[in-house]
């Protein structure tokens, strides 16, 4: 049987478990106890008249109500603390595995991956409670019935039969319900995933008018959404409604039955008493046993979405720094690409120490196949050929190891929540100083503008400021990492002439020695790489210095000259 989160949930917490049920079981006990006590302090102390058997039976009442809160205040709260950290755990877990470097297959967007990681860990970290309150009901129903086999048999053994046939007729509405909860959750995650992404793209959607069309997209995703929603409404106010409508049958039968039997003399007025209230509280536990089979049925749902993520097959091999025993030949290129196919043609490309390297791809798409080859992001089993860091297979290394050396700096930069410099300084050495990467990539003029400098406050993804601050914000982040390698993608497609000018003068500047891959169609970068390798049907189709190609070759001119 696999090892789902459902089961690693209940497993991480069984002591808090234990201890929430000991304090849910004391709790029902003494609430059946109640009517119990009052019944007793009936027939003792009200009918007899003793007044110190009266104060000593409202002192036991006290005590009773006191061990009644204090048993259900710390049960509870063993089980919300135990709760609370298995979500954050399992939050953290399914984090981890959406960001592994080895790219897990998930088949999910951002947004929904995101609706996975909070909602679906908070609802599958939920199992607790149901577990805990369910098992207190159950002590509840047996002291419950104990007590009327005690009074009476008949009513004892009819309580006994009834509420298992109750509950199990509820229980019926389960699986419906389980499947349709399931359903519900994959539509809102889609829905969320598909909201989160357009409110990403919003400035780029609007550049082009596409406004209302992403919205039509949304309300489309948003009325799935709600079908689900009132589809799974309907097994659940069902279930709500059958469960309700036991507890009151089993309470009519029970004190039918008890009026019954104090008519004909069997039990006495105090017992009847008893009787009543204890058929009163029973409609808590079958209650109470009816939601927790609810919440189990969404906590299972929610749990099977996360084994969904974290059971995703990894698109690239795990390697282990080194593993082959090889750390790079002497004099290797840092960056060698041998026969490169799958979305490429069969590419050859060399990087030398040092170098700074203009790649113009004629097809975007052989230009993302490229960045996703140099990031390790396409396994060796799709594109084939060779990927070489250092002299060493890409695979052999592990993708951990070639992003310690090779850092691509996508096209769309991702910015995230937190202050500016916050931001900029993200994978670079302790105590780096922002300023060198900032002036590089014309930065320093988005730190003097916003209120508030470096610690000027980012919202997530970083809405607040215009396209062209985003990416050269992401450039001086990358700029800052110092890495060995340092691969950009377009990275100036958001700004204008002249702050592009700047920016290929900085990077010249700050990565000199360094190797440097500028995949771009800029006449300002590619202007001041070393060498120019123009792509055509993802091969090397030509080769030479910027200000040459442009004379020489017509394609290339036409790629790159505005």
């Amino acid at each position: 049987m696999s090892d789902t989160p459902l089961r690693r949930a209940v497993r991480r917490n069984r002591g808090a478990i234990a201890r929430s049920v000991l304090g849910q079981s004391l709790y029902q006990v003494c609430e059946t106890l109640v009517p119990v006590a009052i019944g007793v302090v009936i027939d003792r102390a009200v009918a007899a008249g003793d007044p110190a058997a009266l104060a000593v039976s409202l002192a036991g009442l006290a005590a009773l109500f006191t061990v009644l809160t204090l048993s259900w205040r710390y049960g509870a709260r063993a089980v919300v603390r135990a709760g609370e950290h298995e979500a954050h755990r399992l939050r953290v877990e399914v984090a981890g595995h959406a960001l592994d470097p080895r790219s897990p297959d998930t088949g999910m967007g951002a947004g929904e991956l995101l609706t996975v990681a909070t909602t679906d860990a908070d609802r599958t970290a939920q199992v607790l409670h149901p577990l805990t309150g369910g098992a207190g009901s159950l002590v509840g129903l047996a002291v419950a019935a104990a007590v009327l086999l005690g009074i009476d048999p008949l009513l004892g053994g009819g309580v006994l039969v009834g509420v298992p046939v109750l509950v199990a007729i509820v229980q019926g509405i389960g699986p419906v319900l389980t499947r349709r909860t399931a359903d519900q959750q994959e539509a809102l995650a889609r829905a969320g995933g598909l909201a989160a992404d357009l409110v990403r793209g919003l400035p780029a959607l609007r550049g082009i008018g596409a406004e209302e069309h992403a919205a039509g997209r949304y309300a489309s995703s948003s009325a799935a959404a709600l079908r689900g929603a009132l589809r799974a409404a309907v097994p659940l106010g069902l279930y709500q409604g059958a469960t309700g409508l036991a507890g009151g049958l089993l309470l009519a039968a029970v004190a039918a039955a008890a009026g019954t039997a104090a008519g004909q003399g069997r039990i006495s007025i105090g017992e009847l008493v008893t009787v009543v209230g204890l058929a009163q509280f029973l409609t808590e536990p079958v209650r109470e046993i009816g939601y927790a089979t609810m919440h189990l049925a969404r906590s299972k749902a929610s749990s099977d979405r996360l084994e969904r993520v974290l059971r995703a097959p990894f698109r690239l091999a795990a390697g282990e720094p080194g593993a082959d025993g090889r750390t790079g030949a002497p004099g290797a290129a840092p960056v060698e690409l041998k026969g490169v196919g799958g979305a490429l043609g069969g590419l050859d490309l060399r990087v030398a120490p040092g170098e700074f390297l203009g790649v113009v791809c004629y097809d975007p798409a052989d230009a993302r196949a490229l960045v996703d080859v140099l990031a390790a992001r396409s396994p060796a089993a799709e594109h084939g050929g060779a990927y070489l860091v250092d002299g060493v297979p890409a695979e052999a290394l592990g993708p951990e190891r070639v992003r310690e050396r090779v850092l691509v700096e996508p096209h769309d930069a991702d910015l995230f929540e937190g202050t500016l410099a916050e931001n900029v300084l993200t994978g670079a050495a302790p105590g780096a100083d922002p300023w060198p990467a900032l002036r590089a990539a014309a930065a320093d003029e988005v730190v003097r503008t916003v209120p508030g400098g470096l610690q000027a406050p980012l919202t997530d993804r970083g809405t607040t400021l215009s396209g062209g601050q985003r990416q050269r914000l992401g450039l001086a982040r990358a700029l800052a990492a110092d890495p060995p390698v340092l691969v950009l993608h377009d990275p100036t497609t958001a700004v204008d002439a002249v702050t592009e000018e700047a920016i290929a003068a900085g990077l010249r500047r700050l990565r000199h020695g360094a190797c440097t891959v500028a995949v771009c169609s800029s006449p300002a970068l590619l202007a001041r790489a070393d060498r120019v390798v123009a792509v055509a049907g993802g091969r090397a189709a030509a080769e030479g210095t910027h200000a040459g190609l442009a004379a020489d070759d017509p394609d290339y001119a036409e790629a790159v000259l505005r």
